[in-house]
């Protein structure tokens, strides 16, 4: 594969150890917003609720008020593992009807269905589905919170007043998103101010931001009133109204109708070690189908130090597609078909979405959560009263009738994050990672690092993975040593990439462990926002 780039860069970013909490995420400002709540005697629960409202604002293309998602908790005095689930579902009132097929091959984001016309399940008012993330973290705050709600929401708030920092990385995200931004006069007038995608300014003490709208308003609202003001009060009725208003099938009773939902987590046995993942309609289930497989390969008498050899690299790429065979065709939200696809990513261009953090506390609770808006911003529509940017959850269905995963009203979105957390040998962990389908792969190897290898968080994060998420393609990382990458060229349609943010080819995960006391945390090198933040690393 032809590139411009250096072969001789180096990327890494050292994981951090210390006896205090510890926030892992994508962009280093909420890292810091939850590791300052920890420091305050704050629960993991608490600064998780503080990470996942600053990302909304911090990095709005990825997650927000407007998306879902789900999480693992462990509650360290009970000994207890449990899932909050807040994905997106389909609206109640959705017509299949509105969503005819064109007829001219695939659609052209993220997954191969079908094109419908007008690609209304990709972006528009048609593709949102109904979002979870306040319900999500609702739950979480009512079941285990001891900081104020309001007080937790507070530098969000801020972040969104204060508008989105703009630089490299800003413009190349915004500009990922701009073609169809470009459909939705206010979409546009927020992110595309003047029509152009903003860029940082040559003069270095000249800041430039992109202002959010009303979204700090509507953040103040939940702030202030709780979260049900979203789905069952005010704001739900000016949410729903802006809906109507540009097409779309999210209603009030919709919104008040959704709940998240609490249920006990997929447990995974991998060799001495527990997994513990989400359930049902996510990657976790696609998880276990690998590690299963993984478990019947044996590497060879590893040491500590040691690293997976070409021979773990091959296991690792049959086990994934042999686990991803099996998702695309059986599963779904249909009886009897919710534990086992999505089809193979289409688009090689697709940018990263998806947003997952960490949260470890002094007392080793513990939250691994992911949150998405799907495409990077979602449905790229912005609702013009209350400035919330909303997903496009709806492309997670197959638009083709007759398959497990086929669009239908009220029916639960198949996604593909992967938040998990494990324990070994005294050791417990949290990983998982944003990037749609290539989450999976990076997980399930990072597990395998963890336990196979018992490697800490830095030596993991720093090791080089492959990717599996494109059919019979496997992706290496251009650092595998050579034998590995040769085992892989004749074994599989192998293809060498750089580990880098866009194109994005591997995941970009986020992970903490917790071992004697001693909590550590990592975030992926590559990612030039992520980063891990420790609560007495936050000066007052």
């Amino acid at each position: 594969m032809q590139t411009n780039f250096s072969t001789s860069q180096v990327l890494r970013k050292p994981a951090i150890s210390s006896p205090h909490g510890i926030v892992a995420a994508q962009h280093r400002r909420a890292a810091e917003i939850g590791a300052a709540v920890l420091a305050d005697g704050g629960d993991a629960a608490d600064a998780a609720v503080a990470v996942s409202f600053a990302l909304g604002a911090l990095e709005p293309w990825m997650s927000g008020m407007g998306g879902g998602g789900a999480m693992v908790l462990y509650r360290a005095r009970e000994a207890r593992y449990e899932v909050i689930d807040y994905g997106m579902r389909a609206p109640d009132s959705l017509r299949v009807d509105a969503y005819p097929l064109a007829g001219t091959g695939p659609s052209g984001d993220l997954f191969p269905w079908p094109r419908v016309a007008g690609d209304c399940n990709v972006h528009g008012p048609k593709s949102i589905a109904v979002p979870g993330v306040v319900a999500g973290m609702g739950e979480l705050h009512r079941r285990y919170g001891s900081k104020p709600w309001t007080e937790l929401l507070q530098p969000a708030i801020q972040a969104a007043k204060e508008g989105v920092l703009v630089d490299w990385f800003t413009t190349e995200n915004i500009a990922a998103g701009a073609p169809d931004l470009r459909r939705y006069p206010h979409s546009a007038s927020v992110y595309l101010p003047g029509g152009e995608v903003p860029t940082a300014a040559w003069g270095v003490k000249t800041v430039v931001r992109v202002p959010l709208g009303a979204l700090a308003d509507s953040i103040a609202q939940v702030a202030t009133r709780g979260a049900d003001d979203f789905y069952r009060g005010d704001l739900a009725q000016v949410l729903a109204q802006d809906m109507r208003e540009g097409g779309g099938f999210l209603s009030v009773a919709d919104l008040s109708a959704y709940r998240a939902v609490v249920r006990e987590p997929l447990v995974i046995a991998y060799r001495d070690a527990q997994i513990f993942a989400t359930p049902e309609l996510t990657a976790g289930p696609t998880l276990a189908h690998t590690l299963r497989q993984l478990s019947a390969w044996q590497p060879d008498n590893p040491q500590r130090g040691d690293a997976p050899d070409a021979a773990a690299y091959a296991a690792y790429g049959r086990a994934l597609q042999e686990a991803y065979a099996a998702r695309l065709s059986e599963m779904g939200d249909v009886d009897g078909a919710r534990t086992l696809g999505a089809a193979p990513l289409k688009d090689e261009r697709a940018p990263q979405c998806t947003t997952h953090f960490c949260v470890v506390d002094r007392h080793g609770n513990m939250v691994s959560n992911t949150q998405t808006l799907l495409s990077i911003f979602g449905s790229r529509y912005v609702l013009p009263t209350s400035g919330v940017l909303m997903n496009n959850g709806i492309m997670w269905f197959d638009p083709e009738p007759g398959q497990p995963n086929s669009l239908a009203p009220g029916k639960r979105c198949l996604t593909n994050y992967t938040p998990i957390l494990g324990e070994q040998s005294g050791r417990r962990f949290g990983l998982g990672a944003s990037g749609g389908r290539r989450i999976l792969p990076a997980v399930a190897q990072l597990t395998s690092f963890i336990v196979d290898y018992g490697m800490d968080l830095d030596r993991a994060f720093h090791t080089s993975r492959i990717d599996a998420s494109e059919g019979k393609i496997l992706i290496g990382d251009t650092n595998l040593p050579a034998e590995t990458q040769a085992r892989l060229a004749s074994s599989f349609d192998y293809v060498a990439a750089r580990r880098q943010h866009m194109p994005l080819r591997f995941a970009c995960p986020s992970g903490v462990m917790r071992f004697a006391g001693i909590n550590h945390g990592a975030s992926e090198a590559a990612q030039p926002w992520a980063d891990a933040v420790a609560a007495d690393g936050i000066v007052a």
